[in-house]
This record gives C-alpha cells, sequence and structure tokens, in this order.
C-alpha cells in the first residue's frame, strides 16, 4: 500500500495553483512602510507572480499537486 501524500500547510497558505497547473505567488513589501513607496509601485505589488522553473516544481510537489489538469 501506497501512503498517503500530506500537504505543507504552511506552502498551502502562500501559493496558488491555478487550473492550468502554474504556481501563483503574492509578492514581498506589501505589509508596511506604505507612505514611501508610490502608488503605482503599491498597485503593481497587488498583482500575483507566476512561479517558474525547479521551485515550481517543488511547491507542486508540496501540496501534493502530481501535474497540471
Amino acid at each position: 500500500m501506497k501512503t498517503k501524500v500530506k500537504t505543507r500547510k504552511s506552502a498551502k497558505k502562500r501559493f496558488k495553483i491555478t487550473k492550468t497547473g502554474k504556481v501563483l505567488r503574492r509578492r514581498a513589501f506589501t505589509s508596511h512602510l506604505k507612505a514611501k513607496k508610490s502608488k503605482k509601485r503599491l498597485r503593481n505589488l497587488k498583482k500575483q507572480k507566476e512561479v517558474t522553473g525547479s521551485y515550481a516544481k517543488k511547491i507542486r510537489r508540496a501540496l501534493g499537486v502530481r501535474k497540471a489538469r
């Protein structure tokens, strides 16, 4: 019998897998000291960024996702 693959809860809170299998993450530098950052910069920091390469593969494995649907 194979054992169940457990989801890494820390990764689940930080990353999102799209239906096509892309891994999305939030951007850093958004929590505090916003007054000195421009509105344009803050607006662009709200957008999610795609994780690519070997990191995406590791994150998918940590979330228990085998391959893109």
